[in-house]
């Protein structure tokens, strides 16, 4: 669902839930429709005690995406936005998955040694190599590495706790990519949260094929 027409949302409010990603959830809910920019969630996501600015706030931001199951467009989702621009369509929510189990210590430690301590994602054959506490040069913060299904969750929530070949560890920016392709309802690829994260250059080539799959030259 897109908003009719772009309207900015004038949203000053001071939020004082106790988490940064709670802070973001009621902005959103409070500007639902409108659109909100880097500004006002910098603003939202600060640390009311403090006054600090969280590191990770768009980490928290993707995981309303994925974990709490709303529509949040970006302008990978709608044209009228521009960079660092985002809408809650609805306060409808997606389905997500089951509560997912963890590996066992031991495993996760044997994990991380199999990892080097950095992300084992890889996307088109390159591997993504962040370390344990370094700063993510594109999603900004301190990167912590997490434990991740290597088959997706949707798809089979019963990873053994004790194999570590179940297991592979992540970065959060590439955790919440994975979550963003597979459907958590129905284990299904997700394939316009693939082509919303796609390059410019990726987006042609797959109007490039749907153009002549349904025969179409415009």
């Amino acid at each position: 669902m897109i908003p009719v027409e772009k309207i900015y949302s004038s949203d000053t409010t001071t939020y004082d839930q106790k988490s940064v990603r709670a802070r973001l959830e009621a902005m959103f809910l409070n500007d639902v429709g409108l659109v909100v920019t880097r500004e006002q969630i910098l603003a939202a996501a600060r640390n009311p005690v403090t006054g600090k600015e969280p590191e990770n706030w768009h980490q928290r931001l993707s995981e309303l995406r994925t974990d709490r199951g709303y529509t949040i467009l970006s302008w990978r989702d709608w044209k009228a936005l521009k960079p660092e621009e985002y809408v809650l369509a609805s306060v409808e929510r997606r389905a997500i998955a089951a509560k997912r189990v963890q590996p066992t210590p031991a495993t996760w430690r044997k994990v991380l040694e199999r990892a080097g301590d950095a992300c084992e994602w890889r996307e088109d054959g390159q591997l993504c190599g962040l370390k344990e506490s370094a700063i993510d040069p594109i999603g900004g913060g301190t990167v912590r590495l997490t434990p991740d299904h290597t088959t997706p969750h949707s798809v089979d929530p019963n990873s053994d706790p004790g194999d570590p070949t179940h297991w592979q560890a992540l970065c959060g920016r590439h955790q919440v990519m994975k979550k963003n392709f597979w459907d958590g309802a129905t284990g299904k690829v997700n394939l316009l949260a693939i082509l919303q994260a796609a390059s410019l250059d990726q987006k042609r080539q797959a109007l490039d094929f749907l153009a002549q799959y349904f025969g179409k030259k415009d």
